[in-house]
């Protein structure tokens, strides 16, 4: 081409370009989409690296429709959308409970909350006066207590528990039931250990324990499967029923679990296993509406029922991704350090002759894995001494040689509480997620060093920070009902580590704002393959939102308890809203979360 045909070309190409530039063009720029809701004037912490935070989020069809300043979200206002001008507060990605127990929180909230008494002698009021309401044979239960909690011991007492004379007294005619705070053992009066055929002479089983005085005496306190003719009996006693009532109750309690969750700012809830029946049942509820995502395990159920049935209650995205099972767990490995029934590989500093419990036989564990493993589902092993997690670890890394694929479905151990320090960069490289409670350590505080000794607290207790440094994906949630589901001391404590009044239990361990943040986010959406739907705040995902009064990566860390949720939105609903939220503004306070009142 000579110079000539190419100048004539450019110009010729400039007169296209004015033409083009100068004719409207149908369609371009694209008309900006109207949101439903409209979220400004916000400190929003969105885990999305590209818009790690942002003033603004605007909501369309129950996703994120877009992220920015005021201004710019301003333009997806529309004549219908809904404003919420937010006067700084702090908004997060939804808090997603880690572990919890659904059910059990709801039964909780409509027993005895006998974890607020300050003795035993108040417990004993406490069920002498729900007796004088009840009809003779009618189970009292209740929940919650915990003896390192009471402000004496009582007398005379086996081990700080106290023996059964006064609670038989005041109730001869109705069996008690009343959950240790734990959930890895029970005390029961007479007529209870009657009814479940619980003597002086029977054996301990396996995996359990039934404590006894000098002479030889049940006092009636049951340790872990030495609890399960009570709860035997008493499910036979439920039986007994009439059907709406019974099913009166458990709508009841998933109502008020639900309840619960939500005013908590929990968009999101792991629950930690149901039997297949509950778990039909609940699918069945899901599809009525559920006002927060629900992912649940199986358990409960025997190997040969798991082996016959598991993959045919797989369910994925059910009632537009409200109800997910795609889990088996939580498996129990061994008990609880309160009871003396987590299994460690040395004994107790405090009780030399006892080492814990392997709650459920580790060959069964196994029998479960593999069935886990051939029908895709996760597993998630309840291990909180040294010993039961390096067995569960040991067991996971000969699994994964057998089946490298189940490298891929995540599994977890729960609590992973108390390692070996040779066992700690062990999870970074099997692929373990370590499912932990931040609020145990610091509940728990009290009690470790006297139960495990200062050296084996110190490398191995609770130990956070130095699993996320290995590399280790660290979760967060609270046990509900086992702890409160508020996520605020939850959070205090994982990033302060400070109990009993100006305390800290080995605040090296203590994680970051992030990381605390991620743990309760982001990580726990991917501890569920949900990470691509949940955990960040990003253009596409689904808008599950938390709004709290106080920006809890820059607040001083006192002023963390005195942190509100003020809205709980999920799919771009606001399914919870604080009283006088819409009044709320800036710089308000709110007074501070009582003490740590709870030992695992």
């Amino acid at each position: 081409m000579n110079a000539f045909r190419l100048s004539g070309w450019f110009a010729g190409a400039g007169l296209v370009a004015a033409a083009v530039a100068a004719a409207p063009i149908a369609g371009f720029p694209p008309k900006l989409q109207p949101a439903d809701l409209v979220l400004r004037d916000a400190v929003i912490a969105t885990l999305d690296p590209l818009q790690p935070q942002v003033q603004a989020l605007a909501v369309r069809g129950g996703r994120i429709l877009a992220l920015g300043s005021d201004e710019a979200i301003a333009r997806y206002v529309g004549k219908d959308t809904r404003v919420l001008d937010l006067h700084g507060a702090f908004v997060t990605p939804g808090f997603i409970e880690g572990h919890g127990h659904l059910l059990e929180t709801g039964r909780s909230l409509m027993e005895l909350n006998v974890g607020n008494a300050p003795d035993w002698d108040a417990i004993v009021a406490m069920v002498k006066a729900a007796v004088a309401k009840a009809k003779p044979g009618e189970w009292i239960v209740g929940h919650g207590w915990q003896q390192a909690k009471w402000n004496k011991v009582p007398q005379p007492d086996v081990d700080g528990l106290p023996l059964p004379a006064t609670l038989d007294a005041v109730s001869p005619d109705n069996p008690v039931l009343l959950e240790h705070a734990s959930g890895h053992g029970v005390y029961v009066n007479a007529l209870a250990l009657k009814l479940a055929g619980i003597t002086d002479r029977t054996p301990d089983p396996v995996g359990g324990t039934i404590v006894r005085d000098a002479h030889g005496h049940a006092i009636g306190m049951l340790r872990d499967t030495a609890a399960d003719p009570v709860y035997a009996v008493y499910r036979r006693y439920l039986a007994t029923l009439p059907p709406r009532e019974l099913e009166a109750r458990r709508e009841r309690a998933l109502r008020l679990a639900m309840q619960n969750e939500i005013g908590k700012g929990i968009t999101t809830f792991v629950d930690m296993g149901e039997d297949f029946r509950t778990v039909a049942w609940l699918k069945q509820q899901a599809g009525s509406g559920f006002p927060l995502r629900l992912y649940v395990n199986v358990n409960g159920e025997s190997v040969a029922d798991l082996d016959g049935h598991l993959a045919d209650y797989r369910t994925v995205g059910y009632a537009d991704d409200h109800f997910n099972v795609r889990g088996v767990g939580e498996i129990l490995a061994d008990g609880a350090l309160g009871t003396r029934s987590a299994w460690l590989l040395e004994p107790y500093s405090d009780a030399p002759a006892i080492t814990g419990k392997n709650v459920t036989p580790m060959d069964e564990i196994a029998q479960i894995a593999r069935i886990a493993a051939r029908d895709g589902f996760q597993l998630s092993v309840h291990a909180i001494g040294d010993r039961a997690n390096r067995e569960t670890l040991d067991l996971f890394q000969k699994l994964f040689t057998e089946d490298p694929a189940a490298h891929a479905l995540r599994w977890r151990i729960e609590h992973a509480q108390h390692l070996a320090p040779s066992d700690i960069p062990r999870f970074a490289q099997l692929g373990v997620i370590a499912s932990m409670q931040s609020i145990h350590a610091c509940s728990d505080a009290p009690m470790v060093i006297p139960r495990l000794g200062g050296q084996r607290a110190r490398e191995g207790a609770y130990a956070w920070h130095s699993l996320i440094e290995s590399g280790a994906m660290v979760l967060d949630g609270t046990d509900t009902p086992v702890e409160d589901t508020n996520p605020i001391p939850n959070f205090y404590c994982g990033v302060t580590r400070a109990y009993g009044h100006g305390k800290t239990f080995f605040p090296e361990q203590a994680k970051t704002r992030m990381q605390e943040l991620r743990s309760y986010t982001l990580d726990n959406a991917y501890a569920i393959f949900e990470e691509h739907e949940l955990g960040s705040l990003s253009p596409g995902k689904r808008a599950d939102i938390d709004v709290f009064s106080g920006n809890l990566l820059t607040l001083p860390a006192d002023d963390i308890l005195r942190t509100r949720v003020l809205y709980t939105l999920v799919g771009g609903r606001i399914v919870y809203q604080r009283p006088g939220a819409e009044q709320w503004r800036g710089g308000q306070s709110f007074p501070p979360m009582p003490e740590f009142n709870h030992v695992e």
